[in-house]
């Protein structure tokens, strides 16, 4: 009797063994072909809309082809200006790469309405992580007549002298345009453009934000 319930077990045993040796070889990865851009959205065509102002509208029409051909060429992106409008329009098309690249393209036509140069605001299609920072003289002092006339001058120094030395020591662009002040480059350097130039509409001397930007930028350099 014994032997038969050891020899019943052993059955057992191996009925429940067999399975394991045969699952042991798994299932091979499916293999899936990346998604095209209109393909994430649901085949659905994504548009942006970049206004005009009045002041821009010529500079636009000279440096049209400059603007359009990375769009269209490189980044794949449909763009038209729409006369009735007065608006850049951006779509995408079936065979952009990224869909990010028609934010980028955005981003690039708004940073030219700012008055931004191409040459400069080109750089948003390229890197990652540029910004635009836009501020206003009364944000930071509230300023009236020659008072605020005096702060812009400056902002920008004799032959915008003051300007070119904090784009240099911070590797940013910064456009003055009336009371708006608008500063392109990354996280880090629009924050010490943005204190010098803070700085300066507060009241400080030049040559006092010129000594403290030269001390930032040497510890910028060390850093980096």
């Amino acid at each position: 009797m014994l032997s038969n319930k050891y020899t019943n077990s052993m059955e057992v045993e191996g009925v429940v063994t067999e399975p394991n040796s045969t699952s042991g070889s798994l299932p091979s990865k499916p293999k899936f072909e990346p998604l095209k851009a209109h393909e994430i959205s649901g085949g659905q065509v994504q548009f942006r809309k970049v206004s005009v102002p009045p002041h821009r509208y010529t500079p636009l029409k000279k440096a049209w082809m400059e603007i359009y051909t990375p769009i269209y060429e490189q980044m794949k992106i449909d763009i038209r200006m729409n006369l009735k409008s007065r608006k850049v329009e951006l779509k995408t098309r079936a065979d952009t790469p990224d869909i990010s690249n028609l934010q980028k393209c955005a981003d690039f036509v708004h940073a030219f309405m700012l008055g931004f140069d191409v040459i400069d605001a080109i750089a948003l299609l390229r890197m990652d992580e540029l910004y635009v920072e836009s501020f206003e003289i009364k944000d930071v002092k509230t300023l009236r007549g020659e008072h605020l006339s005096r702060a812009i001058g400056r902002l920008s120094g004799k032959g915008g002298k003051t300007k070119f030395a904090i784009e240099n020591a911070t590797k940013t662009r910064i456009v003055i345009a009336d009371s708006k002040i608008h500063i392109l480059g990354s996280f880090a350097n629009i924050k010490i453009a943005r204190d010098s130039l803070c700085s300066l509409i507060l009241g400080s001397p030049a040559g006092k934000v010129y000594s403290k930007l030269r001390a930032v930028s040497a510890r910028l350099a060390e850093r980096f």
